[in-house]
């Protein structure tokens, strides 16, 4: 259960950050607090899921924080569903609030950029 708060709260945390680097450290942080997780439940293939998305973690090394975003979004929706399969419910309001939380973000970014044109 503790690594599934960890994960939960980092993952929460990264989608927030506005510094893309610190972002994704921490969201590769909660790939593993996710994965440790997923083998303490016996979720195997969550575990694999999690170790994808770790390595995913460190291939959007991109410029531009919104496809950070987007994919916190993506992934949101995908482990959600995932769990909601599993019945592992914690994490599952763990990626609606991913999911809300992302969304937030990103239109306050499109806001925020259409107010400076």
């Amino acid at each position: 259960m503790i690594f599934s708060l960890l994960a939960f709260l980092t993952l929460i945390i990264s989608v927030c950050m506005v510094e893309r680097k610190k972002s994704l450290i921490i969201q590769s942080i909660s790939c593993l607090f996710e994965t440790i997780y997923d083998f303490f439940i016996f979720a195997y293939t969550g575990a694999c899921l999690s170790i994808f998305n770790f390595i995913r973690t460190y291939c959007l090394w991109q410029t531009n924080m919104n496809l950070i975003r987007i994919s916190g979004l993506t992934t949101g929706i995908l482990y959600g569903s995932y769990y909601l399969y599993h019945h592992s419910w914690f994490m599952v309001l763990g990626d609606i609030a991913l999911s809300i939380i992302a969304i937030f973000t990103l239109w306050q970014n499109s806001m925020n950029n259409r107010k400076t044109i």
